[in-house]
Order: structure tokens, then sequence, then C-alpha cells
């Protein structure tokens, strides 16, 4: 039986004939070594070449005689996300500022930690599912990202941070959350495309339990995800606990409610020590009441999951305001006093619109 990997899918197929190298996998490489009669080991070095030592041009593949270089520089192309514009934030958080080929804009945001790096990526550019609390998805839809879109957001947000090639994989602890513009499960072929080349050894060797996929709530998607060997982590956005506000302010819900979703969890597969994370914002006098906090509870229940409480990241014109903190404290003691684990996330880059929901392009 075919694994996911195996599917078909056009656009990946498309991917290939653009021929652009940052969204070929390892076997990719190698099948395209073999059908201009080279070895596979010089797909080895070609993936290398691109992911690890972060080469820009076919002239700098020194691990290939120089007639090969010629036809890789003739029959394929290493095109970079371009960074236009980055703006840094007091806690240390870098939002940047995309431009893809066709010119259309994304962001994503770069989050050092003492122990580790979070990048934070783009999997569309703009956003369906029209949830009123964000701004990207006041940005509507535009198109899905290409895998090298995505994996060409981490290649430059390291090399922009000054974390060199090393011709190894990378031994910084290194965590990727699709958080930012779009609906990851909705561009799932190109997203998992790009796990799979970031999660590979000869690259830069991401383990899979570092990457985190986070989703509205598509119920077809997540069961998709979980048939994928390895997938990464999943986090809900729940932010809403019962129906007829959480379809007021997140459309999905209209067509998967919260029985179908949490039916959907509990049938996830995970792994040992392996949780769901709820992601539930945090708006003032909507979704902050004791009342919300114990209709939560009840859909936690049975679910092995952690609950990331998130005030909410105001942004002009939303129409919706940030918690006090001391309603941010009685909603993780309700939560936390049922033995569950509980956290508050204050999320990064806010000064800069690079928090959660903050991250929109406009139209020129």
């Amino acid at each position: 039986m075919p694994s996911a990997w195996d599917r078909p899918a056009p656009e990946l197929i498309e991917e290939m004939t653009n021929s652009n190298l940052l969204g070929w996998s390892l076997h990719e490489c190698i099948d395209w070594m073999k059908s201009i009669d080279q070895p596979g080991y010089r797909g080895e070095q070609l993936f290398q070449g691109i992911q690890q030592q972060r080469w820009t041009a076919a002239a700098e593949f020194s691990t290939l005689p120089e007639s090969l270089r010629k036809t890789l520089e003739k029959e394929t192309s290493i095109y970079y996300p371009l960074i236009i514009h980055s703006r840094s934030s007091q806690d240390g958080s870098t939002k940047h500022i995309f431009r893809l080929r066709d010119d259309l804009e994304i962001e994503g945001v770069y989050m050092p930690y003492r122990n580790r790096i979070t990048l934070c990526l783009s999997s569309q550019i703009g956003c369906a599912m029209g949830c009123t609390f964000c701004a990207t998805g006041d940005m509507g839809i535009k198109r899905n990202l290409t895998a090298s879109e995505i994996v060409g957001q981490v290649l430059s947000m390291l090399t922009k941070h000054g974390y060199k090639a090393s011709g190894k994989p990378t031994d910084i602890p290194l965590n990727l959350v699709f958080m930012g513009m779009g609906e990851p499960l909705h561009n799932l072929d190109h997203v998992m495309k790009s796990v799979q080349i970031l999660i590979d050894p000869k690259g830069l060797a991401i383990p899979s339990r570092r990457i985190t996929i986070s989703t509205s709530g598509l119920v077809p998607g997540i069961d998709r995800l979980g048939s994928f060997s390895p997938r990464p982590k999943l986090a809900v956005s729940l932010n809403g606990s019962q129906d007829d506000y959480r379809s007021k302010i997140m459309p999905v819900n209209r067509v998967w409610n919260l029985a179908s979703l949490k039916e959907c969890i509990l049938r996830f597969p995970l792994g040992p020590r392996e949780w769901i994370t709820l992601e539930y914002v945090l708006l003032k006098n909507l979704t902050d009441r004791p009342s919300d906090m114990q209709s939560l509870l009840r859909f936690a229940k049975d679910i092995p999951c952690k609950i990331n409480l998130i005030p909410f990241n105001s942004h002009e014109g939303s129409g919706f305001d940030t918690p006090s903190e001391a309603r941010i404290s009685q909603c993780c003691q309700i939560l936390a006093q049922t033995g569950l684990i509980v956290s508050v996330r204050r999320s990064r880059g806010q000064d800069i619109g690079g928090a959660c929901g903050q991250l929109v392009r406009d139209e020129d």
C-alpha cells in the first residue's frame, strides 16, 4: 500500500517542472541525476549543496564536475524568496517580508530563545478561513505557496540571521511552526513536501517532533495529516468553546462544529508522550469568561492535550480587546486546577505586527 508521501499531486509535478531546486526532495535529486545518466550519489551532492551548503548558483556546486554544473544551470533554477524588509522587535524577534517570483508578498517571523530558535512560516498568500479576529483573514486568499517557497523561508531566515552553511545538518535546536499566513491544511501537499525536505537527514535534519502545524479545524485535513509518517505535531486553534459564538468568529465551525472536531481529534494517531495542542485566543468579555473555561474543559476532556491560552494581539480595525491580566490569570487557574497542562503564550513580536493573528500584506 503506498504511503501518504506517494499520493499524486498535480502541484508537486508542477513544482518539479518549474525546476526550482529548493523544492526538490532527495529522491527527486537522485532521480533527476539518473535521468541524465549520472550516478545516484550526484543527487545526494545536489541535495546537500542546496539544503546544507545553501549554494545559490550552479557554479557554486564545487562537488560536481564542470559539465554537470553547466547542465544544472541550463535545466534548473535556484530561487529564494527575497527578503525585502525586516523589522526587529524589542523581544529579539524579527518579522520579515518576502517577495516571491510573481511579486506577491508573504511574511515570516524569526524568534530566538535562550536554547532554541523558532521560525514561524506562512503556507499561503492570505487565508480563506475568514476568522474575524485575524488580520490575515481580511486579505482573502491569493494562492498556495509551493514547497520551494516554504523551504525558502527557512533557508532565507537562517542565512539572514547569520547561521552560516556548515556542510552538515544544523546543530542549533530549531523549531518550525506553520502559524503564519494561511491555513496549512488547505495546502497540505506542498506543506508536507516541504516537511519531507526539511526533516531529511541529508539536509537540515530537523526532527519532525520540532515541527508544528496549526489548523483552524479542517476535519478532512486533520484526518489526512494523521496518515503521514513521520509527521509534524498538531495544534488546533479552538478559540471558542461554544458552537454559537465559535461559528461567529470562525466560519469553519459552521461546517465542522465542535462535536465533529473533537471526534476527529480523538481518532488522530498519537505516539508515546505525544499530545494535541489546543490554542485558545482570549477575547475580552467574549471568550474569557468562567463559563467559557468550563466549556473548554468539557471539550478537552479525554483528549491528550495541553492548552495554550493566547491573549488577543490587537490590530487596527479588529473590534476586539485584550483581557486584563487578572482575567487571564483567572482563566489559567480554572483550567490548571483540573490537572490540565496550561500555559499562557505571550506572542513574540507584538510591537512589530509579527504576533499571532497580525500577519497581513496590504495591496500596493
